[in-house]
């Protein structure tokens, strides 16, 4: 499995037989890019907001999910998990969904927008994550102190952070590298992708860097 990044939320998982992009976001919007040639055969959004709603930038005719519920496409199979945006229940930018997704046999959670700095005995309960995918960059969600509780909640395998500071971004949210000290990886190169089988997982916690897309 592929697992390219486009800034923001914005993450496809391509697997063997389907990809799926998670959170495309509007770029006059962000003040990002996406590629014009952008397809999918599933797109799931974790909630309605522009910097992840933008499902007519995929091309073709995607199967859109969103929201808590079990989905499953060309062997694609889709766990979503209901969560805050913020941490107090919502009451501030309302709800989120997490995304558990099994791909040719991995298990990939995508954060979406987490503002939860704990999560609870059933998220828990309802999350397996071999590779995690985690906002990093406070403001609008958790920070690099919060991503790396959650982190140790969840015990992944390996760590991909997102939504953090890039240029061009129009919003000020915090830069890569308050998480990356913070998980002592401050010297970690960035890849262009991360192709990745469940028999090369690594015994130990890995972060990976992604560059955008």
């Amino acid at each position: 499995m592929d697992i390219i990044w486009y800034g923001q939320a914005c993450l496809k998982l391509k697997g063997k037989n389907a990809a799926l992009l998670i959170d495309p976001f509007d770029s006059e919007f962000t003040g990002l890019k996406l590629p014009k040639d952008l397809e999918a055969d599933i797109v799931f959004k974790t909630h309605d907001h522009k910097d992840h709603n933008n499902i007519g930038a995929v091309a073709g005719n995607p199967a859109v999910f969103s929201g808590p519920g079990e989905y499953e496409v060309k062997g694609v199979v889709i766990s979503g998990i209901p969560s805050f945006h913020d941490d107090v229940k919502g009451a501030e930018r309302g709800l989120n969904t997490i995304v558990n997704a099994t791909i040719d046999g991995l298990n990939i959670v995508h954060l979406g927008d987490l503002g939860q700095a704990v999560l609870t005995e059933d998220q828990i309960a309802a999350i397996n994550a071999d590779i995690l995918l985690i906002p990093v960059g406070s403001v609008y969600t958790i920070d690099a102190k919060g991503a790396s509780n959650i982190i140790s909640q969840l015990e992944p395998k390996i760590v991909i952070p997102m939504h953090y500071g890039l240029e061009g971004l129009k919003f000020p949210l915090e830069p890569v590298d308050k998480f990356l000290k913070e998980m002592g990886a401050e010297n970690i190169v960035p890849i262009s992708k991360l192709s990745i089988t469940r028999d090369k997982l690594p015994e130990e916690l890995q972060v990976v860097l992604l560059s955008k897309t």
